[in-house]
């Protein structure tokens, strides 16, 4: 263990940090224990076995991260790519959860060949510095949004497409005294910052009466049935159109999303590789395992912002993840108001990336600008990666400095453009 996470042993005021910054990205991200079912179910995936099935995958992803990377990375089922997952695949194309476990196998495999094969630094080589920034900054926006619909603070517009929420609304009120809360704590550099402003707005909202109780019910003598949800992967129509085209966008998503989110928040960058590579096996074990594809949680950088440099970060998050079996009740009356505060905190903190993007070049920034604001008002990743990649080689021919482009971003680009054809025609 020493040998293993460096010289974060030998200090205990250092693996006293780690451990805090595990907690608070536990914290930032245990609502997927919770929401990440939910949305499943609407394809169909039984909620009380899905429950498992998001646990297991993230204890799972976080060991690979701490004893194969040793960085503080969480992995977990990932918020938009269970969307597409589920609204997409299953939803919109009408294709079975047992076929999108499929799709999510296959697309696991094509991203863990990417990412154990040169073919990852070609990758990086050619997608520009400004298309990579943009992916990062896009999610944290999104991630804004999010985490400002679950503080009530946004809602759907009658008038328009986002109106403010009321601010009479007691869980709005809540939100607010949590994001006060846990800027206060940061900006003064108080380790545990935002776990600290987690556990301190539920208390204040059990008392004003705010906690909401979870819709699943769950007992851990239910992991009895959990071997239903294992290896139940349907490849029956592996060569229709609409199979290839989700296999297709999974993949992107999957590589690029990874890619510019590690590169954006990873903070010893030498540990990407090792990263890359424990994120695209886990894709491929959490589909045997019945949930959709796993990804660096953003909310990582909650824990990275709160001191967490290695793996014991994500180690204290797996135990984290193992001992919430027991406690998934519990967990329920933590509100999505005291979540939302560091969920938008983190995606603020996404959201600096734009200091490395290149404004005076308006054929670099608008392909970017395509994948910032697209990503959030269409809700879908995939559809604001396809716009700004298919973009980019397009503004460089047009502005003359076609040669300027990698080979290799002509033909990412032609490949999204062909899929924002086929989303439209399926």
């Amino acid at each position: 263990m020493r040998n293993l996470f460096g010289h974060a042993l030998n200090h205990p005021k250092v693996w006293q940090r780690e451990i805090v910054s595990g907690i608070t990205a536990f914290f930032a991200i245990s609502y997927i224990i919770i929401v990440n079912p939910l949305i499943l179910a609407d394809a169909g995936i039984p909620v009380e076995l899905s429950v498992f099935a998001t646990i297991f995958s993230s204890v799972i992803g976080c060991l690979l991260m701490a004893f194969v990377a040793n960085a503080p990375i969480v992995l977990t089922p990932g918020m938009g790519i269970n969307a597409f997952f589920t609204y997409t695949i299953c939803v919109q194309m009408g294709l079975s959860w047992h076929e999108a476990l499929a799709i999510s196998l296959l697309s696991g495999v094509i991203f863990a060949l990417v990412a154990c094969t040169p073919l990852a630094g070609k990758l990086s080589r050619a997608v520009p510095p400004s298309l990579k920034c943009a992916i990062t900054v896009g999610i944290g926006l999104f991630l804004v949004e999010i985490g400002l619909e679950k503080a009530q603070l946004i809602r759907r517009g009658t008038n328009s497409i986002i109106e403010l929420g009321s601010l009479t609304n007691p869980a709005a009120l809540l939100a607010i005294f949590g994001l006060i809360l846990s800027l206060g704590l940061y900006l003064r550099n108080v380790m545990g910052s935002f776990f600290i402003a987690i556990i301190a707005t539920s208390v204040l909202g059990y008392f004003l009466g705010v906690s909401e109780a979870s819709q699943i019910s769950v007992n851990l003598a239910s992991v009895s049935d959990y071997p239903q949800l294992l290896l139940q992967a349907d490849f029956s129509r592996l060569l229709s159109i609409p199979f290839l085209l989700a296999v297709f966008s999974m993949s992107m998503i999957m590589v690029f999303e990874t890619m510019g989110l590690l590169e954006g928040i990873l903070p010893n960058q030498a540990k990407f590789a090792k990263t890359f590579k424990g994120s695209a096996i886990t894709t491929i074990l959490s589909s045997v395992m019945g949930t959709s594809p796993t990804v660096a949680a953003a909310e990582s950088a909650a824990g990275i912002a709160s001191g967490g440099r290695t793996g014991l970060m994500a180690l204290t998050a797996s135990v984290l993840f193992i001992l919430s079996l027991f406690f998934i009740p519990l967990l329920a009356y933590v509100p999505a108001a005291a979540i939302a505060p560091v969920i938008i905190i983190t995606g603020a903190m996404m959201m600096q990336q734009l200091k490395y993007m290149t404004f005076d070049d308006f054929s670099e920034w608008f392909p970017a600008f395509l994948v910032v604001v697209l990503i959030p008002l269409s809700g879908s990743i995939s559809t604001g990666l396809a716009f700004g990649f298919a973009a980019y080689p397009l503004l460089k021919f047009l502005s003359g400095n076609g040669r300027e482009v990698h080979a290799l971003s002509y033909v990412l680009g032609f490949l999204f453009l062909l899929n924002l054809v086929f989303q439209a025609r399926f």
